[in-house]
């Protein structure tokens, strides 16, 4: 089983220090095999900004967790206009990563992160056709009993994102980032950008997008909160490529907690999803995992 925690919209400017010592001593205690950051590292992408991420990336690093990053549309210059054509992710490659399509595979999980940040767009993301090479290209020799999951910053489906349901935009090139996702084979499809969390089967939000099951991250520290949704992160055990469990980890004010807990199972034709009633313990979990 691989246990993935999955964070996003940091917001390193606008962000509560309080609860971004909390999501760390919650990753030191937990451990996970890998750390997930999907983009938005900043606020306004400034110099200070960045380096105030890079020595939190720092604390995860030196207490021995792995991680796995791509930037986000706020990692990239809003006012400063010859920077944000010139040299969109300049700041982001020197302090955080100057890998921008990261890969990271072991024995049990393939997992690709695609930069979706452009200059030419204030809020919205876009997946080139070389970025689609590559996530094809990537998974091609991948065994067939890993699991593949593919991270973005923007994800690849509108979803709901408002009090009334209403839709949010898709990536950029939707019709053909789903093609090449489905012709990946990619089992799971994580991604942030809304501040909300959410997960559906990829069938269900667009048809012929292959089996999918789509895991939105909301905030994890930022103060720019979106619909009353608290400052959270996902916590997935991913026991099969059909197999996994989603637990969304929320801030009550003192301490990071968890709120909810889903296991999904696919059967070849769809996603099934049972909410457990009792969430295991840590222990139970390691457990399951052979270390216990």
């Amino acid at each position: 089983m691989a246990r993935i925690a999955h964070l996003s919209d940091i917001h390193f400017g606008a962000n509560d220090p309080k609860i971004v010592d909390a999501a760390t001593a919650w990753l030191e205690e937990r451990r996970p095999d890998l750390v997930v950051i999907s983009g938005d590292f900043t606020q306004r992408a400034r110099v200070e900004q960045f380096k105030q991420a890079a020595v939190w990336l720092g604390r995860l690093k030196a207490a021995g967790l792995k991680t796995l990053v791509i930037p986000g549309n706020h990692d990239v210059p809003l006012y400063d206009v010859v920077r944000r054509f010139a040299a969109p992710l300049d700041r982001y490659k020197r302090y955080i990563s100057n890998d921008l399509c990261p890969f990271y595979e072991d024995g049990e999980v393939a997992i690709l992160g695609l930069n979706t940040a452009r200059s030419l767009t204030i809020k919205d993301g876009r997946i080139n056709h070389d970025q689609m090479d590559m996530l094809r290209a990537r998974f091609a020799h991948v065994a067939p009993d890993k699991t593949r999951i593919l991270v973005t910053h923007h994800p690849l489906f509108s979803m709901p994102i408002g009090r009334g349901g209403e839709l949010s935009e898709a990536v950029g090139q939707h019709d053909d980032a789903i093609k090449a996702a489905c012709e990946a084979g990619v089992h799971l499809a994580l991604a942030g950008h809304f501040h909300r969390t959410y997960a559906e089967a990829a069938r269900k939000m667009v048809e012929h997008s292959g089996g999918a099951l789509v895991i939105q991250a909301g905030t994890a520290t930022s103060t720019r909160l979106r619909n009353a949704e608290p400052q959270s992160f996902n916590w997935l055990h991913v026991r099969r490529n059909n197999e996994m469990e989603l637990q969304v980890i929320v801030w009550d004010g003192a301490a990071f907690r968890r709120a909810s807990h889903v296991e999904y199972r696919h059967d070849g034709e769809a996603w099934a999803s049972r909410e457990v009633a009792e969430a295991p313990t840590v222990g139970e979990l390691e457990g399951r995992r052979g270390l216990g």
